[in-house]
């Protein structure tokens, strides 16, 4: 902890959490979080999702004719296609590249911001490396829940390489943050992936 404290006198951005390889669990001690992995019981909506097949259908096809290798790639074809289809049919607005900046320790760019009944956030992992997303993730969630005065007991937020989303939990009042042990794959679990979203959104999937 003694080592990442001198590190931080220079300040850190949110993308600094990925590339410094740092241990979660330290990273949550010194801002007064703690860590766990688990099996998490995420809300998911009840309800058929009516848009889930036209989209499963317009990623299964493209998806021979893609090259997915770069992070780019992964966010267009990929990541993108399910927030703006989100958007779309349940008129939930999508912020993209949303700066936050609490201290010199916790700022930086949300690569994409979802405010609804509970705030949902998306990153994607640099070199497919989700272990080092999550830390970075649990940086802009720390950072979200300095940040928000929306009284709502926890905090959502996924991690994503496009084919694979992870999500996470971050409990305000007991300052603990859970890595939930499922891995969502795209488009395999796709329905899954959009029940969830749309649980944690409070949206109806109609």
């Amino acid at each position: 902890m003694r080592q990442f404290a001198l590190t931080t006198q220079e300040g850190l951005t949110f993308t600094d959490y990925f590339k410094l390889n740092i241990d979660i669990e330290e990273v949550l001690a010194y801002f007064g979080y703690t860590f766990s992995s688990n099996e998490l019981t995420l809300p998911q909506n009840p309800q058929e999702v009516l848009w889930y097949g036209d989209l499963y259908q317009r990623i299964q096809a493209s998806l021979p004719y893609i090259s997915l290798t770069s992070e780019a790639a992964r966010r267009e074809f990929l990541i993108a296609p399910i927030l703006i289809d989100l958007a779309r049919y349940n008129r939930v607005k999508v912020k993209v590249e949303f700066p936050l900046d609490v201290s010199n320790q916790l700022r930086g760019t949300i690569d994409y911001y979802i405010q609804a009944k509970h705030n949902f956030l998306v990153i994607e992992a640099k070199n497919a490396d989700l272990q080092r997303g999550f830390t970075q993730l649990s940086a802009e969630l720390m950072a979200l829940d300095q940040w928000t005065q929306e009284i709502t007991p926890t905090l959502y937020g996924a991690v994503s390489i496009g084919n694979v989303w992870q999500f996470g939990k971050l409990d305000r009042t007991e300052k603990h943050i859970t890595q939930d042990l499922h891995l969502y794959r795209v488009p395999t679990d796709l329905h899954d992936l959009l029940r969830i979203i749309l649980g944690i959104l409070g949206e109806d999937g109609s």
